[in-house]
């Protein structure tokens, strides 16, 4: 090392010193001193490496670096975002939003103490699956009902007690793989079932299903493919015609609905999808869905059936390593009631988004661009686009939902550089680049973050 980098070196703070004069700065009011340290730190090595490389001096004090760091990482790593997507159950920035009630039943038992498993009549201890379990036997019509973390635990569960070293028949064009690589064959495997591929990938009859059946088969399993479709020269098994079989030859039938839905989405233009009560009514002995995609609440696997089944997957040890807490039993339960109610279209926020009429999403689009100053408008070619917005969470793959995008960015070097800058805002906006231009889908965004995006975007653009 030369004698001038030494110097240099020699130089820098200590960490102590940095965390000392960042601490005197309102900007990181309410930051932890170990927070402040970490930055520092971090600061600290990159200038190091920097100098070390050979850059040249960075007029920045490094004071001010670690209160940008800080500013741009925010307190909290888990952060509000506005969701410009267009993409309603998006699985990375958290899927269905919860409804006003949900989220004040959330407040309500998470600040204090609950009957979670204490029957107030007795004194005695109960179960916690009790406070929704009656909602979910009145509105899917089953026996009697579970609920686990999510639908992959609930397939996992059902698949362990019911068909641990036995065989599960399921058809070739059903092993599905979900999001993050986790396939049905890769379940069934650690469940310690056997698969016993049945029929091709475009086409599976009954006939398949009633020869493969024999003394070691446990069920046969039907997996809604709703993350894809195969269209063309197919043919599948319904669930009626596989519980018809199952009942002839004795073997429960189960099916994995993946985003099951309470509702006949038809009516507001949806093509058709089996409904969870639907699936029920056909004679299905276990029916498993997702808690936060179609059904729009919190994120858990619930699985409805017969009684005795059902109360096989409750006692089974694992359960216990897959039960869900009290915050997410608040949620659904108040998710489930607008159901029980009748109201859920209009007060659950994921099916709100889903069913909005294109000419109110088109109308927020143009609140958002109303409210971006005349040089901002011009400088990123502002204008109100028609485009189309998806479902998402693997739910119908194959509908495309009418709607209204700002598009921005008078190029394309401007349009990725706009969509960087405003992932680091506060809050960050999450939008999608198409054509060369920025789109901020306003089918997913809630009326009341209208002033909030046009300001994250004006200050994006006039501090570019």
């Amino acid at each position: 090392m030369s004698v001038d980098k030494a110097s240099l070196f020699r130089s820098l703070p200590a960490v102590d010193r940095l965390v000392r004069e960042t601490a005197r700065r309102p900007e990181v009011g309410g930051i932890s001193r170990p927070r402040l340290a970490a930055v520092a730190r971090e600061v600290l090595a990159a200038e190091r490496r920097r100098l070390l490389a050979g850059g040249a001096a960075d007029g920045a004090p490094l004071v001010d670096r670690v209160v940008g760091a800080v500013a741009r990482a925010g307190r909290f790593s888990l952060r509000e975002v506005v969701n410009a997507t267009g993409v309603v159950l998006h699985t990375n920035l958290g899927r269905a939003p919860l409804s006003e009630a949900a989220i004040a039943r959330l407040t309500s038992i998470a600040a204090g103490y609950s009957n979670l498993e204490l029957t107030l009549e007795s004194k005695e201890r109960g179960s916690r699956y009790s406070h929704v379990k009656g909602l979910l036997q009145r509105l899917t019509g089953a026996e009697s009902a579970l609920v686990v973390n999510n639908n992959a635990a609930a397939v996992l569960l059902a698949l362990e007690t019911l068909a641990r070293g036995r065989e599960v028949v399921v058809s070739r064009g059903e092993l599905i793989e979900i999001g993050g690589e986790f396939r049905i064959p890769d379940i069934m495997a650690r469940s310690g079932a056997t698969l016993r591929e049945v029929g091709t990938t475009n086409r599976t009859h009954l006939r398949d299903y009633a020869e493969a059946i024999g003394p070691g088969t446990a069920l046969l399993l039907k997996v809604h493919t709703s993350n894809y479709r195969v269209v063309g020269f197919t043919a599948e098994v319904t669930s009626r015609e596989l519980v018809a079989l199952g009942r002839d030859r004795g073997v429960p039938v189960m099916e994995d609905l993946g985003s099951g839905s309470l509702l006949d989405l038809r009516r507001w233009g949806f093509p058709y999808e089996p409904t969870v009560p639907e699936v029920v009514g056909a004679g299905v002995d276990l029916v498993m869905f997702s808690a936060d995609k179609l059904l729009g609440g919190p994120q858990a696997g619930i699985v409805v059936g017969r009684q005795p089944l059902v109360a096989r997957l409750e006692k089974n040890p694992i359960n216990r390593a897959l039960r869900i807490d009290k915050l997410t039993i608040a949620a659904l339960e108040a998710t489930l009631d607008a159901y029980d109610a009748g109201h859920a279209q209009d007060t659950i926020p994921a099916l709100r988004l889903l069913t909005e009429p294109l000419v109110a999403v088109r109308r927020r689009a143009r609140q958002v661009l109303a409210r971006l100053g005349s040089e901002v408008r011009e400088r990123t070619a502002a204008a109100i686009v028609d485009d189309h917005a998806q479902v998402g969470g693997g739910a119908l793959p194959t509908v495309q939902l009418p709607t209204a995008a700002l598009a921005l960015g008078a190029t394309p070097e401007a349009a990725r550089a706009l969509d960087e800058q405003l992932r680091r805002g506060n809050p960050a906006v999450i939008g999608r680049i198409a054509d060369d231009r920025l789109l901020l889908d306003c089918r997913t965004v809630f009326p009341s973050q209208v002033f909030a995006l046009a300001a994250a975007v004006t200050s994006a653009v006039l501090s570019a």
